[in-house]
């Protein structure tokens, strides 16, 4: 049976209505789409792509703790 692994995708709305889709986990991957449905299929490629070229090394131990919102 293939292992899985889990990681955090933050997704964030730009300026210009993109969505943008990355995972602190792995150094350097990122990815956007114009709906939540294709930066979610994007960000699994973009996952793939980065443990295929850096493997282990692109893992960095990040570790999400939460998202809070702020006023000042």
């Amino acid at each position: 049976m293939k292992k899985h692994n889990e990681f955090t995708v933050v997704l964030e709305k730009d300026s210009e209505g993109l969505y943008v889709a990355s995972v602190p986990q792995l150094r350097g991957c990122h990815t956007q789409g114009k709906s939540i449905d294709q930066v979610i299929h994007r960000i699994k490629e973009a996952i793939l792509l980065c443990l295929e070229s850096e493997g282990n090394s692109a893992l960095s131990q990040v570790e999400l703790i939460g998202v809070q919102r702020i006023k000042v």
